[in-house]
């Protein structure tokens, strides 16, 4: 199987063709709203961190911003920044730069004389990307050159039963192609961490997995906090979901049963053609979601057994649910229904290529219903309060 996408200098491929206005901190993300709103085929994203914060907190967000500049759906990037904030122009600039060697330029607001004469500027900038970018076709490509990218928000009982599984059908499909797939959620491991040791490919992956879920445990113990008093939610126990352990076993079937190949911090780089990988993110959906678009995916499949409408300025987002009400009740938002599997209508082996077929479809321009209704929505990471 293959799909059709945009070769980029880099030598990965993109499935969308965007520029990125891409605002350095929370002090230019309006501008740059006001930016990409006057340059059509161009994105941007409400960046609230980029200053404030401690070097954990900074670095994070770094590996986003860089990550979402270096992701293959993007052609180039026009960096805006105000001037004086932590997250500096020539920082952002070279971590990009450390990724990607795609189209770069810079807008400081402080040196450009003010927020007019900055969008001016940009403007000019992001139009002939943009043009630059119309020029390029699409052409085709193995499996193998996909990253995709698997999230579980809003979970209920059909989540685990179906949904899950399901991505977990389709996620081996790609491993199998040579592709790579990334199950995320830290928090979601709890519980369960033991089983997805089991199929780790070595040593260091095993001890990975046990690291990165005590870690994010202890995160909650230093403010006095403990995440099992979090997790579920009021939304998961409404659905039907009583325990974190519950919910933890519903969630790893995002990975299906290939071996695990990987273990990457919050937003690093994944390495194309690597299998099934994991990312420590945490259970906020559009902060992993943004880690995973950080990390490369170029297409993230997302399960919901309650419904989310939520999607991302950078990656195609495909809403998948295993509840048939949920599904008729949110058909604006759901783009995948996987309850035939729970009635016996569909074994998930079927359901697991409809949905690889799904994945091929959006790689190649179908757009997911996130994206017709235009949703953007980012969160980063964070470890600690502002300074």
């Amino acid at each position: 199987m293959t799909f059709y996408g945009y070769r980029r200098p880099d030598g990965r491929v993109g499935v969308r063709n965007k520029v990125l206005i891409l605002p350095t901190s929370v002090c230019a993300s309006d501008t740059a709203r006001i930016i990409s709103q006057q340059v059509e085929g161009s994105v941007t994203f409400n960046n609230q961190q980029g200053c404030s914060q401690v070097a954990v907190d900074q670095q994070l967000t770094m590996d986003v911003m860089a990550g979402y500049a270096a992701n293959p759906n993007i052609y180039g990037t026009v960096l805006v920044s105000l001037g004086c904030e932590n997250c500096q122009m020539d920082l952002v600039a070279q971590a990009i730069s450390e990724r990607t060697c795609k189209p770069m330029q810079r807008v400081i607001i402080q040196e450009a004389g003010g927020t007019l004469k900055a969008v001016e500027q940009a403007v000019r900038y992001a139009k002939q990307m943009v043009a630059e970018a119309s020029l390029l076709q699409r052409e085709e490509f193995p499996i193998s050159e996909l990253i995709v990218g698997t999230e579980c928000g809003g979970s209920d009982p059909t989540s685990g039963l179906a949904a899950n599984p399901a991505i977990g059908a389709m996620s081996d499909l790609v491993v199998a192609a040579g592709g790579t797939s990334i199950l995320s959620e830290t928090s979601e491991f709890i519980g369960a961490e033991h089983i997805l040791a089991r199929r780790a490919a070595n040593k260091r992956v095993h001890d990975r997995i046990y690291e990165i879920t005590t870690r994010f445990e202890e995160h909650f113990h230093a403010v006095g906090e403990d995440v099992r008093q979090g997790n579920p939610s009021p939304g998961n126990k409404a659905g039907g979901i009583t325990t974190l352990e519950e919910k933890s076993l519903g969630c790893i079937h995002n990975g299906g049963h290939s071996i695990i190949n990987e273990v990457y911090d919050y937003g690093k780089q994944v390495k194309s053609r690597e299998g099934l990988v994991i990312m420590d993110t945490p259970g906020n959906d559009p902060a992993s979601v943004a880690a995973m678009a950080a990390g490369g995916a170029q297409v993230v499949v997302f399960s919901s057994g309650r419904g989310s409408p939520i999607g991302s300025p950078i990656v195609p987002v495909i809403k998948i649910t295993g509840n048939k009400i949920t599904f008729a009740n949110m058909e604006d938002n759901i783009d995948f229904n996987a309850a035939p599997l729970i009635y016996g209508e569909r074994t998930v082996e079927e359901l697991g290529q409809d949905l690889l077929a799904m994945v091929v479809e959006t790689a190649n321009g179908r757009q997911t219903k996130a994206e017709a209704l235009g949703y953007t929505e980012t969160a980063i990471a964070r470890l600690c309060n502002y300074v």
